[in-house]
């Protein structure tokens, strides 16, 4: 439900007091005479229409129309409404809670970094690393062909003296070995349109060219490093659930057994595999991680930190790999331990983790690798247009806190002559009293904090922090988990009751896109969940920004105006109904028949009041161009408690003028009242309609004269609707009257009387304080 909702179920509550209200004052004008109570009743069912049951109707077409349009806009293509409830917050959000990977940058992963502690390779030096995987390779090979009593490779000695400095070339031999080993790629073959009739053959005589091998992921990470190690010489070109082959540059196939794999998961944060090597029967633990969960795991070294912090400020992502040799008894009680720990029935997962932790111990660094992932298409655009909206930035990821920084900076979430506050990590009550205290100081820096400090600071001082980060421009919360990211989104609601938004792009920013008042999902490399999870899905990240400026702020505007026009038309013809009672002596009679209330709401007035959900105060192209508009829109003054009484006091203006004037004019025709008001009210409904509109659309005119057709044709075979009370004079409708200048004459004078000060008020109200869009587009 939105919040737009919320406040017309406010009014509309307001209203209900006043039918009650009403009713009770008739009753108690009338002297609670007879059976008073009965006639309460007939009052509150005669004033029945000051309650707008077609409202609800009416705004739910209107918001089935606005998804339409949002979804039929050139300029966001791929675009879904899946939720049609709540297009109205879109205009009127407050701060916008942003996922990194893939929601800001593209997940296309680039290799740029290999680092081996004392030699790093980049773009540029690649070509070294291939020569030097193609003779190791080719020393391998032509040693293992010389000695075929033998078939183990020369390295084996190294395994047994660990201690003797391994040479550049036999070390990055083995990283990328690792590289190319421990992962969960699968290599994926097209297999060539001839051989589609005769399936039995298309394994064997499958095409294993480089040309035809897709690699297929869970992450686009693992794809990168994959890819990158068949650039250099060591492909991978086939996998199953027991054995991994890799292809050497001088095309041998190397087959490994694997023995052991075990998965990524957002807690461990790194994924390892156990395999056998073939030719020589070595079993070897390879590992791969993120710098956190691997520095304490690989043996003691000066180097991976402070890399890692360089590579990180570069914006590159990091992964740590390293391996341990085991041998056979090794592996065996390994296996054993690991085996009993899975057929355990409690605490299962702990136990399971446990053994495997009793391997991750003391090994062998091999390398560090860095990817980039570059940012999306007009990020930077966006993001500065949202900023001068007046929307706080709020960026959740899961990566590390320089990466995060170097991403804020370059996609100028953060504007470059800004300060940035690093929060400190903080693990005790103190240190957090002590830092928020060191930020208390600062204004107008971004902040930057990790999801631990995080936590230690909403333990002890959330209302605190809260109102501190609320006064940021932009916050950066790096090393976030995915209910961290949906707690962030609730605090933000609880503390500051302003609407919250949410984008992400993968599953795990669906907990955050659900607990935000909207969600707006992106199509992108990790899947649909987060697109299927919300209630916008968008191909994009460029697209927000028409998504809010346009259609938010079109979506807000029509509602609102729609909402309280229907408010009007059941609150005008209620005070009609209230002064006819009281110029006859209390009379809970219905001044107007059956089919005539009914023909009101629907048939005579429907299509002009919903042609406003085609209105637009100011054209798309200002919208965008002039983004602080939008700060306007957040106040909700387009629908308040004012603009709602200032509605109130029109209709009761309007009756009142229908009614009396109705009532004096008539003189002898006092049979005519009904037609004469009546034609009026109609006439002065629409009137009204071509007040509120502010820029026009050819339906619209459309619209208006429909209605008036439809009223004029109907005045001809409703004939005995225009009576009063159930008393029968005859024909009340002389087709004779009608046509007559009396009746043309007075209907135009009281249509003017109600009209004319309004728009008189209306144009003088533009003159004097005109809205802000309007000095623009003048």
């Amino acid at each position: 439900v939105g919040l737009l909702d919320l406040e017309l179920n406010q009014l509309t509550k307001a209203l209900f007091l006043a039918l009650v209200a009403l009713s009770v004052v008739m009753v108690t004008l009338q002297g609670f005479v007879g059976p008073w109570y009965r006639n309460l009743f007939r009052f509150l069912l005669l004033f029945s229409y000051i309650i707008p049951i077609s409202l609800r109707v009416n705004l739910d077409m209107g918001k089935a129309a606005y998804g339409w349009m949002i979804m039929k806009d050139d300029n966001i293509p791929g675009t879904v409404v899946r939720t049609s409830t709540i297009p109205e917050e879109l205009g009127r959000l407050v701060y916008l809670l942003t996922d990194k990977t893939g929601t800001l940058t593209q997940n296309e992963m680039i290799f740029k970094r290999l680092h081996l502690g004392t030699v790093s390779y980049g773009t540029d030096t690649m070509d070294e690393i291939q020569s030097h995987i193609i003779n190791s390779y080719s020393q391998v090979h032509s040693q293992s062909s010389g000695n075929s009593t033998s078939s183990t490779p020369s390295r084996k000695p190294q395994s047994a003296a660990p201690k003797v400095r391994k040479s550049v070339s036999s070390r990055i031999h083995e990283a990328v070995k690792a590289i190319a080993l421990c992962h969960n790629v699968t290599p994926v073959y097209e297999s060539r349109a001839g051989v589609s009739g005769e399936t039995e053959y298309a394994e064997v005589d499958q095409d294993f060219s480089d040309e035809n091998r897709t690699y297929q992921a869970s992450s686009p990470d693992e794809v990168t490093l994959v890819q990158w190690t068949a650039s250099v010489g060591l492909t991978l070109v086939s996998r199953d659930l027991t054995s991994v082959q890799l292809k050497t540059p001088g095309g041998h196939i190397l087959t490994y057994y694997i023995l052991q794999i075990f998965p990524f998961t957002s807690e461990s944060k790194r994924m390892g595999i156990i395999v056998r090597d073939e030719s020589s029967g070595e079993i070897t633990f390879y590992m791969k991680g993120a710098d956190v969960a691997m520095s304490t795991i690989v043996q003691y070294n000066d180097w991976l930190e402070e890399e890692c912090g360089n590579m990180a400020r570069e914006g590159l992502r990091t992964l740590v790999v390293a391996k341990k040799s085991l041998t056979e008894e090794q592996y065996q009680d390994f296996e054993s331990r690991y085996n009993q720990a899975k057929l355990s029935i409690h605490d299962r997962n702990l136990k399971v983790a446990a053994v495997v932790e009793s391997l991750e111990r003391e090994m062998e660094l091999l390398c560090l690798t860095g990817v980039e992932d570059q940012l999306q298409a007009d990020v930077r655009p966006t993001l500065e247009m949202l900023r001068n909206a007046g929307i706080k930035i709020w960026m959740l990821t899961g990566d590390k806190l320089e990466t995060a920084t170097c991403i804020a900076k370059s996609s100028h979430l953060v504007s470059r002559t800004q300060d940035i506050h690093i929060f400190r990590p903080v693990t005790t009550r103190g240190e957090a009293h002590l830092e928020l205290n060191a930020f208390r100081r600062k204004h107008d820096c971004a902040l930057v904090i990790s999801g631990d400090s995080l936590e230690v600071c909403l333990k002890y001082y959330e209302h605190e922090f809260v109102e501190l980060a609320c006064q940021c421009p932009a916050v950066v919360c790096c090393r976030c988990s995915p209910t961290q990211k949906a707690h962030i989104v609730k605090l933000l609601q609880h503390h500051t009751g302003k609407r919250t938004c949410a984008i992400g792009d993968g599953g795990n920013d669906v907990s955050m896109i659900q607990a935000a008042d909207c969600g707006i999902g992106i199509e992108g490399k990790e899947g649909k969940q987060a697109s299927l999870a919300a209630d916008f899905s968008i191909t994009q990240f460029k697209h927000i920004g028409r998504l809010l400026m346009v259609h938010g702020r079109n979506s807000y505007k029509r509602s609102a105006a729609l909402g309280q026009f229907v408010m009007h038309r059941g609150l005008i013809i209620s005070t009609m109904q209230a002064v006819f009672s009281s110029v006859f002596y209390f009379a809970s009679v219905p001044l107007y028949q059956g089919f005539l209330m009914v023909g009101y709401a629907t048939i005579y007035t429907m299509f002009p009041v919903f042609s406003l959900v085609l209105d637009q105060d100011v054209k798309p192209e200002m919208a965008l161009l002039y983004p602080e508009l939008y700060k306007d829109l957040t106040k909700g003054r387009s629908l308040s408690f004012k603009t709602f009484l200032i509605w109130v006091l029109i209709s009761i203006y309007q009756g009142g003028i229908l009614m009396y004037g109705a009532l004096l004019l008539f003189e002898s025709e006092f049979v005519h009242v009904v037609a004469i008001s009546f034609t009026a009210l109609i006439l002065t409904e629409l009137l009204m309609v071509a007040l509120t509109i502010r820029t026009w659309h050819w339906l619209m005119v459309v619209a208006e004269f429909l209605s008036l057709g439809c009223y004029v044709a109907s005045l001809a075979f409703l004939n005995e609707y225009f009576g009063i009370g159930r008393v029968s004079f005859g024909a009340f409708l002389d087709v004779a009257f009608i046509t007559t200048v009396t009746f043309l004459w007075k209907v135009s004078a009281i249509t003017v009387v109600s009209c004319l000060p309004l728009y008189i008020l209306k144009y003088l109200k533009r003159k004097f304080s005109p809205p802000s869009y309007s000095k623009l587009t003048s």
